[in-house]
């Protein structure tokens, strides 16, 4: 079954095209045939197109909407000059899986898109009025283009963390807001968090039961995650993405008194301060100069920049705090994973996040942990450690595939 893998953002689309079914998810052996990003959609769009052991394609296009990047998408899968395998025509495309940010209370787990589904996720717009809207986009093209033969699924970020339990999802507020309102953490990037767990398991050949980690995906957004039995116990993402840790422009946790102070103080509106709290805070507002850490680690060890070196500490301890705060809630861990685009490349940032936690059997192997970047996984933990540190690469392009096909074929999730 050839699965398109949409994942549609305010002004772009990324994408995959996975062959998979169900035998090759019981055998891993899922096949990637094409990948691709159109940018900037609604201008002069910045299109990337590659085919599996092809160079990429770079060109730009004038798109004016969601409908027209899906669109040249599809006309380009079906040409001659992409040479898709498997794709010499749209009736080729079997599936399609969305991803889909935000489901609420309403969906714990990926299904089949229909009318009423897509009802509940524009129900769903006011808990993320940034990342719905943009979904829905991505799916109302697909109907429109491929038409309501083709099956198309839903996967939700949320959906993951819906086994949190009250005690861990409740915010300290007036209950009555909860009941009217449904203000509480739900949670993000649970299709990551959720495969590198399933990953884990397959490296150590541990059970359901028996996973008891704690997983940490770091890139330009960044979320922690404490995985009990098997299931999400707790996250550190809340009602929105903002919550938890530092990340490449969001604050994280903070005291929300500030908000009233800049408010008095700057003069600030509600939409100055959401602007200033998820673009301009995190590494970038620490730093002043990027919020790329690749960049912030070149500009501390080449020119010494204090700021810079700030900003990394700040983003380090952030991540420790909830270590630790995870493991005693867990009352310990097999396993910390780190996966995302800094936890996967950056053995500088991993070290300083593990070190000096020798008290909770947390230490890396120096060796391992510069060997494991560019895509390898494996444990980087010092022989003696306690507690050993996988470096796992996400796939959630992968992980909503197979999901999609589950669907299709009314299959039972196992992981």
């Amino acid at each position: 079954m050839n699965v398109l893998v949409l994942n549609t953002g305010s002004s772009s689309l990324k994408f995959q095209v996975i062959d998979t079914d169900l035998e090759a998810i019981e055998k891993h052996a899922d096949r990637q045939l094409a990948r691709g990003l159109i940018e900037r959609i609604g201008s002069e769009s910045l299109v990337t197109f590659r085919v599996e052991g092809k160079a990429a394609l770079r060109r730009t296009a004038a798109l004016r909407d969601h409908r027209a990047a899906l669109d040249y998408l599809l006309r380009w899968l079906v040409s001659p000059e992409a040479g898709v395998p498997g794709i010499a025509s749209v009736g080729d495309i079997h599936a399609v899986g969305h991803r889909c940010v935000h489901g609420g209370e309403k969906f714990t787990r990926s299904l089949m898109i229909s009318d009423e589904v897509v009802a509940q996720i524009e129900d769903c717009i006011d808990l993320a009025p940034l990342h719905n809207p943009a979904n829905l986009k991505g799916i109302y093209a697909a109907r429109e283009l491929l038409g309501l033969g083709v099956p198309q699924v839903a996967v939700f970020d949320t959906s993951f963390h819906s086994t949190m339990p009250e005690v861990s999802y409740l915010y300290a507020i007036p209950y009555p807001l909860y009941v009217r309102h449904k203000i509480r953490r739900y949670g993000f990037h649970g299709t990551s968090h959720r495969y590198v767990a399933y990953r884990y398991r397959q490296l150590t050949g541990r059970s359901l039961e028996e996973t008891n980690i704690i997983t940490v995906h770091l890139g330009n957004g960044c979320s922690a995650c404490a995985i009990q039995k098997g299931e999400s116990i707790n996250t550190s993402m809340g009602l929105t993405p903002l919550e938890g840790l530092v990340m490449g422009t969001r604050g994280g946790n903070i005291d929300p008194s500030v908000l009233e102070f800049l408010h008095h103080k700057e003069g600030m509106s509600f939409n100055e301060l959401d602007a200033l709290l998820n673009k301009q805070s995190g590494l970038l507002g620490v730093s002043g100069l990027t919020n790329d850490m690749r960049e912030l680690l070149e500009e501390e060890r080449v020119h010494q920049d204090r700021r810079a070196r700030l900003a990394i500490d700040i983003f380090c301890l952030r991540v420790k705090h909830y270590l630790g705060s995870y493991l005693a809630q867990m009352n310990g861990a097999d396993a910390i994973v780190f996966t995302g685009g800094i936890g996967e490349n950056s053995p500088e940032v991993r070290a300083r996040i593990c070190a000096e936690m020798g008290f909770l059997g947390i230490g890396v192997d120096e060796a391992k942990n510069q060997a494991a970047v560019g895509g390898k996984e494996g444990d980087v933990a010092a022989a003696d450690a306690r507690v050993r540190v996988f470096v796992i690469p996400t796939n959630e392009e992968l992980l909503i595939a197979r999901d999609t096909v589950r669907c299709v074929r009314n299959a039972p999730r196992r992981w």
